[in-house]
């Protein structure tokens, strides 16, 4: 029997790749040279896309691809992913949560310390003869007791908060709805929650409904001095307006794992000495990227099995 074709959008690592090739034909759209050939001639025998969250899955795409019976996400965003297409049309999708949350808590906390205590600056004093040119650099900004602001309470969100409170921090957080089951403060809004805090950090989900979320009031209602943090999407953000309050120095610092144009982002955040980078590297552990991978193969392996769906995304 021949085995169901798989078109693989994104570069996976060969501990998925080798597994997945004994049960499937796989398509790696990003080898090949010609995109749009290689798609028509594949896309009428792909029975599964296999996607990250960054790269998704559009309906003009899907709409090719006539055997379709599953998008499985390498990933915890799915926003883009077609999912009104996908639900009007059957088809499940499938993402890898809780299983990359701690590591993307830990990136966001060590985006923290770094943008606080100026842990690239300090690195770069040491090695550039500074400290003993100079002596000692700068003072820094401290991390443990201050006001902390999360926005959006998930899984990620909550990863954060745990690790807030082991810096004996006040924790505050915006979502669409009060959570009864945690100690901190809500606020309706992203605006109303900054304007208490000395530190913001957006661990929102991506997609059409949180674009634009952090907007130009959110960051102007940040008490002078504060610091910004994004582990969520670069949609979430008026990227124009962060930079405008990051090149004033209105927010002291920043640490940014996101962008609006990923990967080729605007140069304008290369400039800014106050702004540490990270390219949305988040679940970039070994140990977690395996169990994504494994986690998506066993959507799919489920899947053509007629076994029910481990992380099927439900409307």
């Amino acid at each position: 029997m021949d085995k169901p074709e798989v078109l693989v959008m994104g570069v996976l690592p060969d501990w998925d790749l080798a597994p997945m090739a004994e049960h499937f034909s796989l398509r790696l759209v990003y080898e090949a040279p010609d995109e749009a050939a290689f798609l028509a001639e594949h896309a009428p025998r792909i029975r599964a896309i296999v996607t990250k969250g960054e790269i998704g899955a559009s309906a003009a795409l899907m709409e090719t691809m006539p055997k379709l019976e599953i998008v499985a996400c390498y990933g915890v965003g799915v926003d883009a992913i077609d999912l009104p297409y996908c639900a009007a049309r059957g088809l499940p999708v499938t993402n890898t949560p809780d299983v990359l949350t701690e590591d993307v808590a830990d990136l966001g906390f060590g985006l923290l310390l770094a943008a606080a205590r100026r842990i690239p600056a300090a690195d770069a004093w040491v090695r550039d003869g500074s400290w003993a040119a100079k002596g000692s650099m700068p003072l820094t900004s401290r991390v443990w007791g201050k006001r902390i602001g999360i926005v959006g309470l998930g899984r990620i969100g909550r990863a954060v908060a745990r690790r807030a409170e082991g810096f004996g921090m006040a924790i505050g957080y915006s979502g669409r709805t009060p959570q009864d089951d945690v100690p901190y403060g809500f606020h309706a809004t992203p605006a109303a929650l900054a304007a208490g805090v000395d530190i913001l950090i957006c661990c929102a989900m991506g997609g059409p409904t949180t674009q634009g979320l952090i907007d130009r009031a959110t960051l102007e209602a940040l008490p002078p001095g504060a610091i910004f943090v994004n582990i969520s999407r670069g949609s979430v953000v008026d990227e124009a307006a962060l930079l405008e309050a990051l090149q004033s120095r209105r927010i002291a610092a920043a640490g940014l794992d996101v962008f609006w144009n990923e990967p080729a982002i605007d140069p304008a955040f290369a400039a800014l000495p106050h702004v540490v980078l990270a390219p949305h590297a988040a679940s970039g552990t070994e140990e977690t990227r395996r169990a994504m991978g494994l986690l998506m193969r066993d959507n799919l392996a489920a899947h053509f099995a007629g076994r029910p769906l481990p992380t099927e995304i439900r409307p």
